[in-house]
C-alpha cells in the first residue's frame, strides 16, 4: 500500500520539482538583471563623477557638484524602478495577472495625484531644479531667507541642509519660493572696517590693500584676487567706516572674512592706529548761573 502510495507521490514530486526549478530559474534572471542595472547606474554615475574632477580635493568646482547631485537622483531613481520591476516579476511568477494590478496602480496614481498634491508639487519642482542646475550637492544657499546652510543631499521631493551649528534642515521642493546661492562660481567676503575721523584715510587705504596682497600670497587657494578697498562707506558717531571687498573661492567668503579681520588687528596694533574712540560732550551749570537764569528782568 505505501509502495503504490509512493509511487503516486513520485511523478507529482518531480513535477513540483521542475516547476520550481523553473521557477527559480527565471526569478533568478530577473533578481541578475536588476543587480546589473543598479550596478550599470553606479558605474555610469561614477565615471561621470570622475570626468569631472579635477583633483583638488581642498575646492569643489560647480561641474564636481552638479555630478555629485545627479548621481545621488540617479542611484535613488533607479533603486525605485527596480525595486517595482522585481515587485511585479515576482508576482507574476507566483500566478498572479498584473494587467488588472497595473490599470489599479494608475487609477490610484490619479486619485494620489489629488489627493496628494504638495508631494506632486515636490516632486516636480524637483525635476526643475535639477533640470536648470539652480544649485547642487556642497552648495552654500539661502533658502527664502529661513534656511541657510551646505546642501548635503538632493532628490526629487526634499533638500537637506547642514547649518553652521550642525542642524539638518529638511525643506520639500514644492515650498522653496527664492534660492540665494552664496558659492556659485566665485564668492566675495565683505569687511567694513572703522576708523577715527583724525586718521589719515590715505594710509588706512593702502595699509588695507597691503593687508589682502599679502594674504593672497599666504592663501592663493581661498583668495582669486586682491582685496579691493572701496572707500568710505558710512560716517558713525566716533568714526566712519571702510569697505573692502576680497574675491574667495565659492563658499568660502566667511573664512576669508576672519582672516582678513585677524590680519587687519595685528597690522594696526603694529601700525598704532587705534580703534576709534567714543567721544561724549557733556554741559554743565553752576549755581550762579542757575540763579542768573531764574532772576527776573529789571528792563
Amino acid at each position: 500500500m505505501s509502495f503504490a502510495i509512493l509511487s503516486l507521490l513520485e511523478p507529482i514530486a518531480k513535477w513540483l520539482e521542475q516547476a520550481w526549478w523553473a521557477k527559480l530559474q527565471r526569478l533568478g534572471l530577473v533578481v541578475l538583471t536588476c543587480v546589473l542595472i543598479l550596478l550599470a547606474v553606479h558605474v555610469v554615475a561614477r565615471a561621470v563623477r570622475r570626468a569631472v574632477d579635477d583633483g583638488d580635493e581642498n575646492t569643489t568646482s560647480e561641474a564636481e557638484r552638479r555630478a555629485e547631485t545627479l548621481s545621488a537622483v540617479l542611484n535613488n531613481a533607479a533603486r525605485v524602478l527596480v525595486l517595482v520591476f522585481l515587485l511585479l516579476m515576482v508576482l507574476q511568477e507566483f500566478g498572479i495577472n498584473i494587467a488588472p494590478l497595473i490599470a489599479g496602480a494608475g487609477i490610484a496614481g490619479v486619485a494620489l495625484g489629488f489627493g496628494a498634491q504638495s508631494l506632486v508639487k515636490d516632486v516636480i519642482s524637483g525635476f526643475f531644479l535639477l533640470m536648470e542646475d539652480q544649485f547642487g550637492v556642497g552648495d552654500l544657499i539661502s533658502i527664502d531667507e529661513k534656511h541657510v546652510g551646505t546642501v548635503e543631499r538632493m532628490t526629487l521631493r526634499i533638500t537637506q541642509l547642514r547649518d553652521v551649528e550642525g542642524r539638518a534642515h529638511y525643506v520639500p521642493n514644492g515650498s522653496i519660493n527664492r534660492v540665494i546661492v552664496l558659492s556659485k562660481e566665485f564668492s566675495k567676503a565683505l569687511v567694513d572696517v572703522e576708523v577715527g575721523y583724525d586718521a589719515d584715510l590715505d594710509q588706512i587705504f593702502a595699509l588695507l590693500e597691503t593687508i589682502g596682497v599679502e594674504l593672497r600670497k599666504d592663501r592663493p587657494e581661498l583668495i582669486l584676487e586682491p582685496t579691493d578697498v572701496r572707500g568710505v562707506e558710512s560716517f558713525g558717531k566716533d568714526g566712519c567706516t571702510i569697505r573692502t571687498l576680497t574675491k574667495s573661492a565659492p563658499g568660502k567668503q566667511f573664512d576669508v572674512a576672519r582672516l582678513l579681520r585677524k590680519r587687519i588687528i595685528e597690522r594696526f596694533r603694529a601700525e598704532g592706529i587705534a580703534s576709534p574712540i567714543p567721544q561724549r560732550i557733556v554741559h554743565t551749570k553752576t549755581e550762579g548761573d542757575a540763579a542768573a537764569t531764574a532772576a527776573p528782568s529789571t528792563d
